[in-house]
């Protein structure tokens, strides 16, 4: 029988260390598109987020969280699929963990065009099919299902914040969907 030690560093700061930390290193970050998929590869339905912001305002976003201390890109995606999708959702990881691609947040505005206003922000950004049922949690009020065209329409873009509406362009010029 193999007994293990706790882990002295399980991976989460305080509050004042978090703070501490944002205002001098970048933090990594993973961001996750679920989508659903026809029989043939095609992007059919994209999900997106809704939540309210620290305004009260309600804005469109993606899963996303941080990575902590000594886990694996791959275990910081299931974590937080499940933490805003759900147990059931079912997530299909790729194979290899290349993201489509990785966005990098500043709190002010800057070349990126994505800003954060907690901190300077590195984030790998993935598509996940999903095939369960996602019941979203934490502070997302809802998960809606849109078209991959209804997702680019300018109304929609225009419910993200800090740039998000820019990666979610980009991670549908990155898949195949009927157009």
């Amino acid at each position: 029988m193999n007994v293990r030690t706790p882990d002295p560093n399980p991976g989460w700061l305080s509050e004042e260390d978090l703070a501490e930390a944002r205002g001098h290193l970048p933090m990594v970050y993973v961001e996750a598109i679920p989508v659903r998929l026809d029989g043939l590869g095609y992007v059919t339905e994209v999900g997106l987020l809704l939540q309210a912001n620290d305004q009260a305002e309600m804005i469109r976003t993606f899963v996303s969280g941080r990575v902590m201390y000594r886990e694996t890109i791959r275990a910081a995606l299931v974590r937080h699929l499940e933490k805003d999708l759900g147990p059931f959702a079912m997530p299909q990881l790729p194979a290899s963990p290349v993201p489509f691609t990785v966005a990098e947040y500043f709190p002010a505005p800057s070349e990126t065009g994505l800003t954060d206003d907690r901190q300077h922000a590195v984030a790998l950004a993935y598509i996940i099919p999903v095939t369960g049922e996602c019941e979203p949690r934490q502070d997302a009020l809802e998960l809606t299902w849109v078209t991959p065209q209804e997702a680019l329409s300018p109304g929609l873009l225009n419910e993200f914040t800090g740039g998000r509406g820019d990666l979610l362009r980009q991670a549908m010029a990155h898949v195949c969907w009927g157009r």
